[in-house]
């Protein structure tokens, strides 16, 4: 007989069944595995001919997907020296001809997402100073000494802008878009909260050995929304 002790006992062995985990189902949680990437080529070794030093970057940061490499042309028929800028996927492309091109790996900023179309070479610059734009100092009063009137940031380390400075223009007037150096190989391939198109600067020095003044720059149109704001 089922007495009303013998109840009450087996509803407490319910509930507390109900209320714990057999022991096969509590799991560990497993760190994330680092991804092992292969030696960098030597081409990404320190450079110590420029004016500022620049150190060689970290074994084990930058996948190969971004490492700088001669590639089949995606983009057909193009004249020497174009460079194609795919914000999505954050390679440009600098065209040698119909069949190659050299492909190196980005990060994108707030103009990468918020502007695409074709662009003029205009000219570059060599450890370029940081001359920041109004807007920008509306936001962040803190960069006010940079400003034009104020004659910019001096180039060398902690200038922004790196080794080397793209300067795009449409119609003879300056978009602000820049392609420049001092990107960390940690941030290739992903957005960031400023700046433009950033590359290593081993990378930027080699596009600008190439590059062909007056050449056309395509930036193609983003499908994400950058949701940033700072541009230099």
């Amino acid at each position: 007989m089922l007495t009303r002790r013998k109840f009450i006992a087996l509803g407490a062995v319910s509930g507390l069944a109900a209320c714990t985990q057999p022991e096969a189902a509590i799991t560990t949680p497993v760190e994330p595995v680092a991804p092992v990437y292969p030696p960098l080529p030597e081409f990404y070794g320190a450079i110590t001919d420029e004016p500022f030093p620049i150190p060689a970057v970290e074994e084990g940061s930058l996948a190969p997907e971004y490492w700088r490499q001669e590639v089949d042309n995606p983009w057909g028929k193009h004249p020497r020296g174009t460079i194609i800028i795919n914000p999505d996927a954050a390679q440009l492309y600098f065209i040698e001809s119909d069949d190659r091109a050299i492909r190196y790996g980005v990060s994108v900023g707030a103009a990468g997402f918020d502007w695409q179309g074709k662009a003029r070479l205009q000219f570059w610059r060599e450890w370029p100073r940081w001359n920041v734009p109004e807007a920008m100092i509306e936001r962040q009063p803190e960069y006010e000494p940079y400003s034009v009137a104020n004659g910019g940031m001096d180039p060398g380390p902690g200038n922004p802008l790196g080794a080397r400075a793209l300067y795009l223009f449409q119609n003879g007037v300056d978009t602000l878009y820049r392609i420049h150096g001092d990107a960390d190989p940690w941030e290739l391939g992903k957005a960031v909260s400023s700046g433009c198109i950033r590359m290593l600067n081993q990378d930027v020095i080699d596009l600008q050995d190439r590059a062909v003044h007056g050449a056309d720059v395509i930036v193609l149109p983003s499908m994400k929304p950058s949701g940033l704001t700072e541009i230099y």
